[in-house]
C-alpha cells in the first residue's frame, strides 16, 4: 500500500525545464539549455551545473523571474494524478531542484501537499547570479526523502518517487516504486515504472493503491 509519493518538477509535473524559460529571457537559451542536458543525463556534478546556470542569469529582473514561474505550462494528467493519489490516501510532495519561485506557486494549482527546492537570491528587483536552498546537491532528493519517510512513518515499500533526470537518482535509491517519466538512460536503468509519453495520468493504471 502506497503512503508517500514524491515527484521532480521540472520536466515531470511541469514540461520543460524553468531555467531554460529564464535563460531564453536573456538570449542565453542554448547555452543554458546545454548545462541543463548535460547535468540531468549525469555528466555533469548537479551543484556545479546549478551554480554555473543561475550565475548565467545575474541581472535579470526578479519581476521576470515570478512572471514566467507563474505562467509555466504543466504537465498533461498533473492536476488528476495528484488529486487522485491523494484520494488513495498518499502524502505526495514535490522535490525540485529548481526554484520556489515555480514549486511553490505550482503547489495549490496542481494540489501537493509541500514542496522542497532552491531559491534565487536577488537584490534591488535583479538576480545576483546565487542560489541555496534545499535541493543543491545529487545527494539532496534522497536525503529529504529519508527524512520525510521517518517523520511521516513510511518505508520503502511504501513510497513511489517519480521523476526524469539523474538528480532524481538518489530518491530512486529509497523507493519501492520507481518511475522514470519521459526521463534520460541513466534513470530508466534504476527504473520499475517507465512511461514514454507525456501523460502523467499512465502512473495511475500502473500503480495498486
Amino acid at each position: 500500500m502506497l503512503k508517500l509519493a514524491v515527484f521532480d518538477f521540472d520536466s515531470t509535473l511541469m514540461d520543460g525545464e524553468t531555467i531554460d524559460f529564464f535563460a531564453e529571457e536573456l538570449g542565453i537559451g542554448e547555452e543554458v539549455a546545454r548545462i541543463t542536458e548535460e547535468a540531468m543525463s549525469g555528466r555533469l556534478d548537479f551543484f556545479e551545473s546549478l551554480q554555473q546556470r543561475v550565475g548565467l542569469l545575474k541581472g535579470l529582473d526578479y519581476s521576470v523571474v515570478e512572471k514566467i514561474s507563474h505562467n509555466l505550462p504543466y504537465m498533461p494528467g498533473a492536476i488528476e494524478t495528484i488529486a487522485e493519489l491523494k484520494k488513495r490516501g498518499m502524502t505526495v510532495v514535490c522535490f525540485s531542484g529548481g526554484f520556489r519561485t515555480a514549486t511553490t506557486y505550482a503547489k495549490d494549482i496542481l494540489g501537493y501537499d509541500a514542496d522542497f527546492s532552491n531559491a534565487l537570491h536577488h537584490k534591488d528587483g535583479k538576480l545576483t547570479g546565487l542560489v541555496g536552498g534545499d535541493m543543491m546537491f545529487n545527494f539532496s532528493k534522497g536525503d529529504m526523502l529519508v527524512r520525510l519517510q521517518n517523520i511521516l512513518g513510511v518505508s520503502e515499500e511504501e513510497t513511489l518517487v517519480c521523476g526524469d533526470g539523474a538528480n532524481d537518482l538518489s530518491m530512486f535509491a529509497h523507493a519501492g516504486t520507481r518511475v522514470a517519466f519521459c526521463a534520460r538512460e541513466i534513470l530508466r536503468k534504476e527504473a520499475n515504472i517507465v512511461i514514454e509519453t507525456k501523460d502523467l495520468t499512465q502512473i495511475l493504471e500502473k500503480i495498486e493503491g
